[in-house]
């Protein structure tokens, strides 16, 4: 069986693959990127662009002997699409350009995107960070979601929108940014430690229950 290349995934037709690369913070672009991926569809007749449910790009249906040359064209590493690790970090446009938002979630998930994205864990990890309670980027349904009201972040743990769907439960509310990440640092780290092999986070809530995890994690 031939070595699957760098940072791809093997489609249904068992010829081609999909990659998705690292373009950026909490689901932002910018010209320069846009400008890439548009160069490498075109060059190498990509006929799928998708934006994936993580607020990504996915370039689906490349040849196997295309693979290596589109990511040196890009010049970008590949996201944490698939494995037991923080998988993605969802954002909203929050504060900073929403109408609606009464905290800033970009600024927040990009700092959860710069710690943690792509750490490895007993099983796979998702974290939505939405500027409102309205929670656009649904953290009610992460592993590890927050929500912005006027007074802070409502920080949840153990949501999951899988076949059998979980809302999360709250572990703290009226957070600052600095006081979000320093929680999820506490927790992931908790989590590291005394999750079994494989078992999700909604799992783990479960069976420790929310007090106790609040008993170890909040300062």
């Amino acid at each position: 069986m031939a070595e699957t290349p760098k940072g791809a995934i093997l489609q249904r037709d068992n010829e081609t693959y999909a990659i998705v690369p690292k373009t950026g913070l909490a689901g932002l672009l910018n010209a320069e990127t846009l400008r890439k991926l548009a160069d490498v569809v075109e060059k190498y007749q990509i006929p799928v662009v998708k934006l994936t449910a993580s607020q990504r790009v996915a370039l689906v249906g490349i040849k196997g002997e295309d693979v290596n040359k589109v990511w040196e064209d890009l010049g970008m590493e590949p996201a944490p699409a698939t494995g037991l690790c923080v998988r993605s970090v969802q954002s909203c446009p929050g504060s900073t350009l929403c109408k609606y938002g009464k905290q800033d979630a970009l600024g927040l998930a990009a700092k959860l995107d710069e710690l943690f994205c792509g750490m490895a864990l007993p099983n796979k990890f998702k974290m939505g960070i939405s500027g409102c309670p309205l929670n656009c980027c649904e953290a009610w349904t992460r592993d590890f979601g927050a929500f912005g009201k006027p007074n802070g972040f409502t920080v949840l743990i153990g949501g999951n929108a899988g076949a059998t769907p979980h809302i999360g439960k709250v572990l703290a509310e009226g957070l600052s940014i600095e006081e979000v990440v320093a929680l999820a640092t506490r927790l992931i780290n908790f989590y590291k430690e005394n999750a079994k092999n494989g078992e999700r986070m909604f799992k783990f809530v479960e069976r420790l229950g929310i007090e106790e995890i609040q008993k170890a994690v909040l300062a």
